[in-house]
């Protein structure tokens, strides 16, 4: 099953992929909410539901005329790793880390498939990040290595953004990585049950005005899905609608000798193998 949001009288909907179409899921089937959390979040068997919407008369709608939304437009959590990749710790002068970098990214720092990326006034800095998300589908404390994939509703692409020298005026990421209009996340959600376990093994890409500058395989991550779960849930309740942001490999701009920060009219795109391409350009902030 694949799953997209996109934006329809002034409200977000929730889409069910068939093809190059998409149906709207609530419509066709109206115990389905509209929001992908809120859906994840009553129980209903969206399996079951999809199936009976794929057998329905409900409209298709081309996916290339929708404007999509991100994903999950107000996710609960949006838990993300930094130096998941070694290649990419060792490209920014630190050894592996021992224990994984957490940070948390706000829904306002969200972006929408297509919607231009904001190059803020304030920085030229802006460089881009291809990484893995993970939609969680149902509440898990004190996971194990053995079930923590059980809670993992599906995968998606996510470009995690990041103005580089705000990133580093504190030890905290924090407001590097939550300026508006950052955050990229989609166009779709592919369920865990059409991807490898983890989705280990998918190639993954950053391209710039088409050229390649990140390309890894996320079997490459210091810390799998499944461990990630396992860690964070020593801690915390993961919860339906909650993200977590696996990480960028090596080859970002910050790295590059000289830097490549991402400027105004550039176009970039992440994608994953078997999930997709997620695609923004970069404007300039105006206002």
């Amino acid at each position: 099953m694949k799953l997209t949001t996109f934006h329809k009288d002034g409200k977000d909907r929730l889409g069910l992929v068939d093809g190059d179409h998409v149906i709207d899921f609530n419509q066709a089937q109206p115990q389905v909410d509209a929001d992908l959390r809120l859906a994840l979040k009553s129980g209903v068997n969206l399996a079951v539901a999809a199936k009976n919407a794929l057998l329905s008369k409900a409209e298709r709608l081309p996916i290339s005329s929708l404007q999509l939304s991100a994903l999950i437009p107000e996710p609960g959590k949006i838990i993300c790793l930094g130096l998941n990749y070694f290649d990419h710790a060792k490209e920014g002068g630190r050894d592996k880390p021992e224990y994984p970098w957490f940070f948390l990214r706000s829904a306002s720092s969200l972006l929408a498939p297509n919607e231009d990326a904001i190059l803020p006034k304030v920085s030229e800095r802006l460089d881009y990040e291809a990484e893995l998300a993970v939609v969680i589908g149902k509440s898990v404390k004190h996971a194990t290595m053995d079930n923590a994939l059980d809670c993992v509703f599906g995968y998606s692409c996510f470009n995690d953004i990041s103005v580089r020298d705000y990133q580093k005026k504190t030890p905290q990421w924090t407001i590097g990585k939550n300026f508006d209009k950052t955050g990229g996340f989609g166009p779709v959600l592919v369920t865990a049950d059409e991807l490898p376990a983890g989705a280990e093994g998918l190639s993954i890409q950053a391209r710039l005005n088409g050229q390649v500058m990140q390309s890894a395989n996320t079997r490459d991550m210091i810390w799998g899905v499944a461990e990630t779960i396992k860690l964070l849930t020593e801690c915390l309740t993961l919860e339906p609608g909650d993200v977590i942001i696996m990480g960028t490999p090596a080859g970002v701009g910050q790295a590059r000798t000289p830097p490549v920060w991402m400027k105004h009219d550039d176009t970039v795109e992440i994608e994953i193998e078997n999930i997709g391409v997620l695609r923004n350009k970069i404007k300039a902030e105006v206002s």
